[in-house]
């Protein structure tokens, strides 16, 4: 016997034992939390289980802390000049980078010649060089080595047109302010804010796709651990010891306690990451929303986590695994992506049908489309379709976890007889 089929042996009450409590009248804990706990426990010792945690939390920290540098850091660029025109333009970007873009700075380099300057460009001396167009229309050039940044390039062409435009407006004998009256066009948002409509939309992906990744994860985990037992035969042990309906209850409480904590340190790390961004002044509004999140995921998870086991519970080898998990796995990608891609009359449609409103209302939420009472009447939805799965998944997990056969399916182990 393995190492693993013996901590899951040793993990039940052998029946002898289960018999001589309940005689003797003493209380212990439901068979149930016994097999919760063991599951928890289990799995916060296991190595891998550990490593992969660490790890998605390593790139949550990464992604934000990305974020935060990428707010705070100041772009420098050099920019050559090899003509007196050229030069002032230069001179002009190097004075208005801080004010068209905050995060820009230009510093101006005058060559001697047009081969001075190429020469510097293409030694990376210098980020880019300004010249005049050759074919004589009056036009400007921005030569770089490779690609010019696109920060780089809009300093430069809003330099470049302004500083134009009040040339020409002189030479006519207007100002660039006659020129350009009424031709601004500004942005109003009815509702919100735009900076917290993009915040909105990172948040509503990002925890989409966290319920998606802890959904396959934790749900093959738990289907696998089903296939191991009854392939090993050591079900038929645990059988002798642990009525079947505990064991599922047990298996699928234990595993959700886990997905549910992990999400809650992944959600709170990002959270608090993302406040030490310019996103942070919105980040109080929206913990609320995230909350709900939590309580969705908690029970569209409960619901799942009872066809991962019956898809284990269908396979007798883990080669069968990948047939009977298929239609669990392509349930959560519908999620993921209904979730993602639903707009307008579809996206509330949504929400209230579960199990996609696991995903649905919280990013409903998290956009400020819905109501608390319209999460309210969808998790409820989604509890009742828990219920219902939970009730069904028993039937087949029972009928389906002692035979060995071969791979079941769903109708077959519907119909088999305990």
């Amino acid at each position: 016997m393995s190492t693993t089929e013996q901590d899951r042996a040793e993990q039940y009450p052998t029946g002898h034992d289960r018999v001589g409590r309940d005689r003797a009248g003493a209380r212990g804990p439901a068979v149930w939390a016994v097999v919760a706990a063991r599951e928890v426990s289990v799995k916060l010792r296991d190595r891998t289980f550990v490593l992969g945690s660490l790890s998605t939390l390593v790139v949550i920290l990464g992604l934000v802390g990305l974020q935060v540098w990428l707010d705070g850091r100041t772009d420098s660029y050099q920019v050559a000049s090899s003509s007196a025109g050229a030069e002032v333009l230069v001179e002009a970007a190097e004075q208005q980078a801080g004010e068209i873009d905050e995060n820009v700075e230009v510093t101006a380099v005058a060559e001697s010649d047009d081969d001075t300057a190429r020469t510097a460009v293409r030694d990376e001396e210098v980020d880019a060089w300004l010249t005049e167009d050759p074919d004589g229309s009056g036009g400007w050039i921005l030569v770089t080595r490779d690609g010019a940044d696109s920060s780089l390039q809009t300093v430069v062409e809003s330099v470049v047109r302004s500083e134009m435009l009040a040339a020409n407006a002189a030479s006519a004998g207007t100002s660039v302010e006659e020129l350009t009256d009424g031709t601004s066009v500004t942005v109003e948002q009815l509702e919100g804010d735009a900076a917290l409509s993009t915040l909105q939309d990172i948040l509503g992906f990002g925890l989409a796709f966290l319920f998606y990744l802890a959904s396959i994860i934790f749900g093959m985990t738990l289907a696998q651990s089903v296939t191991e037992e009854k392939q090993s035969r050591i079900v038929e042990m645990i059988a002798a010891a642990v009525p079947l309906r505990d064991l599922l209850a047990g298996k699928v409480l234990g595993n959700t306690v886990l997905a549910v904590g992990q999400m809650a340190v992944y959600v709170a790390v990002g959270m608090v990451g993302l406040s030490l961004t310019d996103y942070g002044a919105f980040i109080p509004g929206l913990t609320g929303d995230v909350l709900w999140f939590l309580a969705f995921f908690l029970v569209g998870f409960l619901a799942l986590s009872c066809l991962w086991a019956v898809a284990g519970a269908l396979a007798s080898r883990n080669e069968d695994l990948q047939s009977t998990a298929t239609p669990v796995t392509m349930l959560v990608l519908a999620i993921f992506l209904g979730s993602a891609f639903l707009d307008g009359t579809a996206e509330v449609i949504g929400s209230y049908i579960p199990p996609l409103s696991a995903v649905a209302m919280p990013v409903r939420l998290v956009n400020g489309d819905a109501q608390w009472w319209e999460a309210l009447i969808s998790l409820g939805l989604l509890a009742a379709l828990a219920a219902v799965l939970i009730l069904l998944a028993e039937r087949v997990y029972r009928r389906a976890l002692m035979q060995t056969g071969g791979k079941l399916t769903i109708r077959q182990a519907w119909r088999l007889e305990e």
